[in-house]
């Protein structure tokens, strides 16, 4: 970022720090002075945050985690209504009980792996576990202590358990480094007499501060994983103590911590539905006591049932499936219909919305991705399931009558036959794209040389190799609908499944014996194929973990992912990858305030890609003296091509149109070769345009006397290379306050950068230019 490799970090930690050149690491001790007749020259400085979204081998973990982030990304999808509707605070609610879903449907997976398949079924079946001898103390041949069914049952709940241990942990651990970021030294607010129900969110004290909303989500969900355990042991034991002959005081024990799972399920529903976020102020409180104690009841309930599962039942043996395995398609209805539920709500918010003409999917785009979140949870547990089913029993086709075993729940099998219905939906979204790169390339074709102004020998090679780089940057304006599409097959696939599965009661393969062959044949192979290609999805995302946690190369690839779906705090769910702007953001305000306080400088915050949307939530929470010192450029920004479109309440035209006028001195630099950034489509006060571009790439159209080479199509990266960034850079002091860094200002630098103070406006000069992004400022 800062093109020498001679740096020192100027504050921070290995984590996230702020670096500079060697030689500028005093640069304030030695202001320029301009009786010298030297030109000023800005001292560049680099925040680099990468550390926190690809840092060391425990990010690894967050892949199991992607279905939990998925369903966070919804909660911050919703129109831009009124701060006030009505239908806002019902649009969280049910992205928050869509998300607790999400963690039982995990919780239940982990069970039916290891409770029915492994314990149930295979320790049961002497076919099956006769040549794994890792259970041999638990087969029925074994006749052991613990080859009764509940006492095997109760043994392999530990795995489940540990899972939500491992989430709670890993929750907790996060939440302590990165919700547990100190406020910027001075409180943000707007320049202007702006009512507080009108200053945009990201400007609001207590955005990057919600410590107390992930530690209650943290507890209901990890209690809805401990009931979900529970639950299928009581519902196990139930089916026995309700046969002829059984003991009726294991059948009203096992009534009595069925109340009892019921009512903390009851608590734990309530504290996600009550749970808001607090963003006006930032939310410090600690949690009442039946919030903190809630899981530690949870898991006594847990130990009593387990008890009571493994007591001594005669007669008890395990046969098919374990009870309860239409829980998953209970589950799946569930989440279907809280999908509708917000699909409906989203287009009553957007209504109510003004201005929202590029918003994505005409504001359903929360719901829609709350629907992929569903579908890579259901991915997730049938491979687990399929995967596990295929290797105890040696590859069998689920629901054959000769296995040993009856593998996973009939749902499961129907979820999986449709996967190859959808790859050959996407593969034809994949062919119609790339026939519109083809037609735009032929579009844009003619002017390419054009934009050169003749300066170079026509070249068709060279004119199509950027006409095609062009086009297929356009591509992601078109996301929006390639997702809509996606999103509506994956609802009709998976109710057809869902039917399917309630309807027959069998397999797929097996329900359709009596239909024509070919559909016999296409439906076992749908089946089959599906079941591998679910179950190699798991195995790949194992095996990028464990390359992940071995290659720091490997994480940061992976880090790209969580760029987008960290930025955001964990509003929905709180086994979420941890929010990485609640520790950047502060960073950043507090570099800026201090600096700009002691030294009465000017600086330019310059941020590149995912960089440049840090860089404004950053502004957004300055406070206006600190803002008055600070201009804006960015460059390659997604900005509002993507987050504006996305996430239209917190990144729209009303929300970029008071950010620039709260700081005018603001560009924006961007290329029509750019996938990613884009123009942010406003004007300032003064007439200026925000936007620079769209600028020449590449820079020389052929070879010329001065570029014998030809010049690099510079895309997404590289905006520094271009004349256009040092223009505008220099703009950008100009239009700042004159003057240069002063000394410390004696016993004012001593006090706390906490204490309000008004930065005067005598001289300034050159100051940092900040620089926030993951590989170029």
């Amino acid at each position: 970022m800062l093109d020498d490799p001679r740096v020192v970090r100027v504050t921070g930690d290995d984590t996230a720090a702020i670096y500079r050149r060697t030689t500028d690491a005093e640069a304030e001790e030695h202001p320029a002075d301009p009786r010298e007749g030297r030109p000023e020259e800005p001292i560049p400085e680099a925040y680099v945050w990468c550390n926190l979204t690809s840092g060391n081998g425990s990010r690894a973990l967050w892949l199991i985690l992607l279905p939990f982030m998925v369903a966070n990304l919804a909660h911050w999808m919703r129109p831009a209504a009124p701060r006030g509707h009505p239908a806002q605070r019902l649009y969280d609610v049910l992205v928050r009980i869509l998300a607790l879903t999400l963690t039982v449907l995990l919780a239940a997976a982990a069970c039916e792996v290891a409770l029915d398949l492994i314990a149930w079924q295979c320790a049961g079946s002497a076919a099956c576990s006769a040549d794994r001898s890792w259970l041999g103390f638990l087969t029925t041949a074994h006749h052991g202590w613990w080859s009764l069914p509940g006492r095997r049952l109760v043994v392999a709940a530990v795995l489940p358990l540990l899972l939500v241990g491992l989430l709670w942990w890993l929750s907790h651990r996060t939440w302590s480094a990165y919700e547990s970021a100190s406020p910027p030294p001075r409180r943000p607010a707007t320049s202007r007499d702006t009512p507080p129900s009108e200053r945009p969110a990201l400007c609001l004290d207590g955005f990057w501060y919600g410590r107390r909303v992930v530690a209650r989500l943290r507890s209901a969900h990890a209690t809805a994983g401990l009931l979900t355990i529970a639950t299928a042991l009581l519902l196990t034991a139930h089916d026995a103590d309700v046969r002829p002959g059984a003991d009726p005081v294991l059948r009203w024990t096992g009534y009595a911590l069925a109340a009892l799972v019921a009512v903390l399920a009851v608590l734990s529903a309530a504290i996600v539905c009550r749970t808001a976020r607090s963003e006006a102020e930032p939310d410090v409180e600690t949690d009442r006591p039946l919030v903190r104690w809630l899981p530690y009841a949870a898991l006594g309930v847990l130990g009593l049932t387990a008890l009571h599962t493994a007591w001594w039942r005669p007669g008890w043996t395990s046969s098919g499936h374990l009870p309860g395995a239409e829980a998953f398609a209970v589950i799946a209805v569930l989440q279907g219909a809280l999908v509708v539920g917000l699909l409906l709500t989203a287009a009553v918010l957007q209504r109510a919305a003004r201005g929202t003409e590029r918003t994505a999917l005409a504001g359903l785009a929360g719901g829609s991705v709350a629907l992929l979140a569903c579908a890579l949870g259901g991915v997730f547990t049938g491979g687990a399931a399929q995967r596990t089913a295929d290797w105890l029993d040696r590859g069998a086709t689920p629901g054959d009558p000769h296995d040993s075993m009856a593998g996973p729940p009939v749902l499961l099998s129907w979820q999986a036959s449709v996967i190859p219905l959808l790859l050959v939906v996407v593969l034809v979204l994949v062919a119609i794209a790339a026939f519109q790169v083809l037609a735009v390339r032929r579009k844009v074709l003619p002017d390419i040389p054009g934009l050169y102004e003749g300066e170079e020998k026509p070249d068709a090679q060279r004119a199509r190799r950027i006409a095609g780089t062009i086009a297929r940057a356009g591509l992601t304006d078109r996301a929006p609908v390639l997702i809509g599409v996606i999103t509506a097959v994956t609802f009709v696939l998976g109710t057809g499944a869902v039917l399917g599965a309630w309807l027959t009661g069998l397999p797929p393969g097996r329900a359709l014996d009596d239909a024509p062959a070919f559909v016999d044949a296409v439906a076992e192979t749908a089946q089959a194929l599906g079941s591998w290609l679910m179950g190699a999805g798991v195995v790949l995302m194992l095996a990028m973990g464990r390359r992940a946690y071995k290659d720091a190369s490997a994480r940061r690839t992976i880090g790209i992912l969580w760029d987008v779906g960290t930025f955001w705090p964990r509003a929905a769910h709180p086994f979420a990858p941890p929010c990485y702007a609640e520790r950047a953001v502060p960073d950043l305000t507090w570099r800026m305030a201090t600096w700009t306080e002691t030294y009465d400088g000017r600086l330019v915050l310059s941020g590149h890609s995912q960089g440049s949307v840090l860089a404004a939530a950053a502004v957004w929470q300055l406070d206006p003296v600190t803002r008055s010192r600070v201009a804006l450029l960015t460059y390659g920004s997604p900005l509002e091509r993507l987050y504006g479109r996305w996430f239209p309440a917190f990144f729209g035209p009303s929300a970029l149109t008071g950010l620039h006028r709260e700081m005018d001195a603001w560009r924006n630099l961007w290329r029509f070769t750019d996938p990613i950034g884009g123009p942010v489509r406003l004007t300032c006060e003064d007439g200026a345009a925000i936007d620079r571009g769209p600028l020449r790439d590449p820079l020389v159209f052929g070879r010329t006397l001065r570029y014998p080479l030809p010049a690099q199509i510079l895309g997404h990266g590289d905006y520094q290379a271009d004349p256009e960034f040092g223009v505008a850079r220099a703009e950008l002091l100009a239009h700042l306050a004159p003057g240069v860094p002063q000394q410390p200002r004696g016993p004012e630098a001593e006090r706390s950068p906490g204490e309000p103070h008004a930065a005067p406006r005598g001289s300034a000069g050159a100051a940092p230019q900040g620089s926030a992004g993951r590989s170029s400022a």
